[in-house]
C-alpha cells in the first residue's frame, strides 16, 4: 500500500535532477506521473540544458516502478502548451492530485547592476512567471476534480535569504514564496494545499556542472566561505532524495493539514 496509490502527479523540470527524483519517488509510492521539461538549453545558464533523452530516462525509471508516465516537451513559460498538457492529462488520467512545480535555472553576475537585462528577464520568466503559468494551467483541473490536492513549488534557501551576485534568482525565489501564500489562501476552500520547499545545496548538474558555483564563489568569496549549516560538512551537498522525501510528505495524506508554509530542507543553512 503506497502513500500515493491511485493519484496523479504532474512534475515540471522532470527530465533530470530533483524533478526526476520526485517522479520516481512518487511513482514508487503508487502515483501515475506526468513529467514535462523544456529539454533545451536556455541562453544565460552555464549548466547544460536537459535533453529529450533525459526525459525518456525519467519515463523509464518511473515505469520500472510499474506506474504509467506521460512525458511532454513543454516550456513552463508557454501558457498555451501548458493548457494543452493539462487537457491531455485529464484525457489520459482523468484527474490531477499533485502538482510539483520544480523547474529552475541559476545565473550569477559580479553585481546586480552588471546583470544583463535579457538575463534578468529570462530568469524571472523561468523562475517566477513560469510557476504562475504552470499553476494557472492545472489548478482548474484540480478544482474540477473536487478531491482537493497538493501543490508544491520549489523555492530555495534564497527564497528567504539573499544570495549576492544572484539578484534575479533571489528575487524570483522570494516571489515564489509570495505566489504560494496567495494560492494557499485562494485554494484552501477547495481543500487544495499549497506550500514551497526551500532546498539548500543539492547534488545536481545545476550545482556541479557548467561553473556557476565556481563563478559565484569567485565573485563573492566572503558569502561562500561563510556558508554554514548545522549538520556536518560531509552532509553537503544534499542528495535530490532529501527534497523528494519532503515532496512526498507534502503530497501525501501525512501532510493533509499543512498549507501556506515554506519548508526549509537545507541542513539548517537558513538559520544563519
Amino acid at each position: 500500500m503506497g502513500r500515493m496509490d491511485g493519484k496523479v502527479a504532474v512534475i515540471s523540470g522532470a527530465a533530470r535532477g530533483q524533478g526526476r527524483s520526485h517522479a520516481v519517488t512518487l511513482a514508487r509510492e503508487g502515483a501515475s506521473i506526468v513529467a514535462f521539461d523544456i529539454c533545451e538549453p536556455l541562453k544565460y545558464p552555464l549548466t547544460p540544458g536537459a535533453t529529450e533523452e533525459d526525459l525518456a530516462e525519467t519515463q523509464r525509471l518511473v515505469e520500472e516502478q510499474d506506474q504509467r508516465c506521460l512525458t511532454a516537451k513543454v516550456d513552463a513559460r508557454d501558457g498555451a502548451a501548458l493548457k494543452d498538457l493539462a487537457e491531455r492529462t485529464m484525457s489520459e488520467f482523468g484527474r490531477v492530485d499533485t502538482l510539483v512545480v520544480n523547474h529552475g535555472i541559476w545565473v550569477v553576475a559580479p553585481n546586480s547592476w552588471d546583470l544583463e537585462d535579457e538575463s534578468w528577464d529570462e530568469s524571472i520568466n523561468v523562475l517566477l512567471t513560469g510557476p504562475w503559468k504552470v499553476t494557472k494551467a492545472f489548478i482548474p483541473k484540480m478544482i474540477e476534480g473536487g478531491r482537493g490536492g497538493s501543490i508544491i513549488i520549489t523555492s530555495s534557501a534564497m527564497g528567504t535569504m539573499p544570495q549576492p551576485s544572484a539578484v534575479a534568482y533571489t528575487a524570483a525565489k522570494h516571489g515564489v514564496v509570495g505566489l504560494m501564500k496567495v494560492l494557499a489562501w485562494e485554494l484552501g476552500e477547495h481543500y487544495i494545499r499549497v506550500n514551497t520547499i526551500n532546498p539548500g545545496s543539492i547534488e545536481t548538474k545545476m550545482l556541479l556542472e557548467g561553473g556557476t558555483y565556481e563563478a559565484g564563489k569567485e565573485y563573492r568569496p566572503r558569502f561562500f566561505e561563510s556558508y554554514r549549516t548545522l549538520l556536518p560538512e560531509e552532509s553537503q551537498p544534499q542528495p535530490p532524495s532529501s527534497i523528494s522525501n519532503a515532496v512526498l510528505y507534502l503530497a501525501s495524506d501525512e501532510g493533509k493539514y499543512v498549507t501556506g508554509i515554506s519548508l526549509p530542507v537545507d541542513s539548517g543553512f537558513s538559520n544563519f
